[in-house]
């Protein structure tokens, strides 16, 4: 079992949702929603997160990345690819690409049965995206080490 910090982000032109996974690598927890002052300024937004890497002792960050249905890649998923050269340059982390297709999805439908309300929602949504990303990817690395293939 291992003993390391993720952090999943869920990248936004206006937000970045933040969840961090247990010590043991098996739950994530929303942490917080980093907001931008705008879309190509990105010092605070890397600044807060090696805040939050260097409190939590994170080693390795999963970045979701925006694909579309069919599995191209659009411009999101290219400013999205961008940012996670910035924060490996940055912070020296291993940054991994998850891909993120239906989390909002499962955002809303996590929204709806914790009964937010519809106007309250873009207060949560990339948080719970973030969580469902790093859920996503813990899960995916439980599941190969279980079928005896190595870690990522």
């Amino acid at each position: 079992m291992s003993c390391e910090r993720i952090l999943g982000l869920d990248f936004g032109s206006k937000t970045v949702g933040v969840a961090i996974s247990d010590p043991l690598g098996l739950t994530a927890q929303g942490l917080e929603i980093v907001r931008r002052e705008r879309e190509n300024k990105l010092r605070r937004t890397l600044a807060r997160i090696e805040e939050i890497i260097g409190e939590y002792g994170v080693t390795r960050i999963v970045l979701g990345l925006p694909k579309n249905m069919n599995g191209t890649e659009g411009p999101r998923a290219a400013a999205t690819r961008e940012f996670g050269e910035s924060l490996e340059r940055r912070t020296g982390l291993p940054v991994t690409l998850w891909d993120e297709r239906l989390t909002t999805v499962a955002a809303d439908k996590a929204m709806d049965e914790m009964e937010i309300k519809h106007e309250d929602r873009r207060e949560y949504v990339d948080e719970i995206a973030a969580i469902f990303i790093l859920q996503g990817y813990m899960d995916s690395v439980k599941m190969r080490e279980n079928n005896g293939e190595t870690h990522l």
